[in-house]
């Protein structure tokens, strides 16, 4: 499916976009698992790049949830008014979101290297800690995105109301 459009056809079908992000996003939430079960079984002694790869990860997730919370949901809420309750509840599982990548972000940026140089060895405690939140997030992601889709997708495509940047996969990609 194509990102772009072409006038009159208004900007592709808005619940299509959805999809593709949350596609991309589950993309890069089942990377940044195999990194972190790497770098937390010893087979990859490269935290900066896990790190940066939750940042980036966290980042895009994060525009994504504000571009909703801040463009799409209200015009969804004036269009449609019975999905009032749908979208406070959307809102609230992206504070919870937001709560847990900042956990996570805080525990990987807080984990050894785990080089043979350094000597730090990985604390078992530590390693179930990360991957109790990332489990947790995965969770609360996938629950999430299934019920927006669900919920959201046939009222998004009968929008014809331009949405705000960020809501679109080429604008958290750069594609």
């Amino acid at each position: 499916m194509s990102l772009t459009s072409e006038p009159g056809d208004r900007l592709a079908a808005f619940g299509n976009q959805l999809v593709d992000v949350h596609i991309w996003l589950r993309e890069e939430l089942s990377r940044l698992r195999e990194d972190v079960d790497s770098f937390l079984s010893g087979d990859s002694g490269r935290p900066r790049n896990l790190r940066a790869h939750c940042l980036a990860f966290c980042t895009a997730l994060t525009r994504h949830h504000t571009a909703e919370d801040q463009g799409v949901f209200p015009v969804l809420a004036e269009t449609f008014p019975a999905l009032r309750p749908v979208l406070d509840e959307l809102a609230r599982d992206h504070e919870q979101v937001e709560e847990i990548l900042l956990r996570l972000q805080g525990l990987l940026d807080g984990l050894p290297t785990g080089d043979a140089e350094s000597g730090a060895a990985r604390d078992p405690a530590e390693v179930r800690r990360v991957r109790g939140e990332l489990d947790g997030l995965i969770a609360l992601v996938e629950s999430h995105f299934t019920y927006e889709e669900k919920k959201l997708v046939a009222a998004l495509n009968e929008l014809g109301t331009p949405l705000p940047d960020d809501f679109r996969l080429s604008d958290l990609t750069g594609r």
